[in-house]
């Protein structure tokens, strides 16, 4: 708890998937947009736990939602998967290729996460967050700014070694317990406040702001003291940082868009809310966004 600031997690009972958490949570975004399934012209899912290797998840989840016209496809950015797919379906959106995305973020960390390994297993939990992104009729409303990056010379840091298409999963793999997650943690801290501390000024820059413009920050909840650095680098006091690692731990790129839910409904986020989100990732990646609600 101390180090990592985390005290509890939520992991999948048998039975739930990466698909079955993430058509719960759209069909919630999918309520509060007051969006029907047929609607929604692209899904975009990203996970780093999909439920088979072929086809995508994303496909899946549109078959059990019912959104027949939506094309739907996966995006694999670890931790900061849900800021590139929301990227991605503002492109599709801003280049008249979709109207109506769903975006999500899904994860079941627990089954990648190897329990003899407390260094990692402690760390991660499971869950599923989601949004509806639709253009915007209101000027100076909705993504104000968004920036994207990786560095794939730092890519051990933080992997699964085996169990893919190199060295596919075998006896020996399983012995070896090298199709689990891997991480040299203290490497990770290092480019992890250097990543989010890069990209939370890119989102500024982006959208002309400054910290004291921003009325929460949301940042990926991998650990409290990766949180209190990028809020001190950006001005922002923590009072106007949503946290919530303590209760779920690191659900990856289901982070942000549950931190995000959470805001809303209690109310921190509101009509008129700047809302700046950060995060980083296995790659190594970091991406983030600027929104006016």
């Amino acid at each position: 708890m101390e180090r990592s600031g985390i005290s509890e997690r939520r992991l999948a009972k048998n039975g739930e998937t990466t698909c079955s958490m993430a058509a719960e949570a759209s069909r919630h975004a999918m309520s509060a947009a007051n969006v029907h399934p047929g609607e929604i012209d692209v899904i975009v899912l990203s996970t780093a736990t999909p439920d088979r290797l072929l086809p995508s998840t994303a496909v899946d989840i549109q078959a059990e939602l019912g959104a027949t016209r939506a094309a739907a496809f996966d995006v694999g950015a670890a931790c900061a998967g849900w800021l590139y797919a929301m990227s991605t379906a503002e492109g599709l959106i801003m280049s008249g290729t979709a109207e109506t995305a769903l975006v999500i973020g899904s994860e079941k960390m627990s089954a990648i996460v190897d329990w003899k390994d407390r260094s990692t297993c402690v760390l991660f939990g499971d869950g599923a967050g989601a949004a509806v992104l639709k253009r915007s009729r209101h000027h100076g409303k909705g993504i104000l700014s968004a920036y994207m990056r990786s560095d794939g010379k730092l890519a051990d840091l933080l992997y699964r070694p085996e169990g893919g298409a190199t060295v596919p999963m075998s006896a020996e793999v399983l012995e070896k317990r090298s199709h689990l997650v891997k991480m040299a943690g203290r490497e990770v801290f290092k480019h992890a406040v250097r990543s989010m501390s890069d990209a939370a000024d890119r989102a500024l820059d982006g959208a002309r702001l400054t910290g004291s413009d921003i009325d929460l920050l949301i940042p990926h909840q991998a650990n409290v003291r990766i949180i209190e650095a990028t809020a001190k680098h950006s001005g922002i006091p923590m009072d106007k940082v949503y946290v919530n690692v303590d209760r779920y731990g690191n659900t990856s790129s289901a982070s942000i868009p549950i931190a995000l839910d959470e805001a809303i409904e209690s109310g921190r986020v509101k009509e008129g809310s700047t809302v700046m989100m950060v995060a980083f990732g296995a790659g190594f990646t970091w991406a983030s966004m600027v929104i006016r609600f």
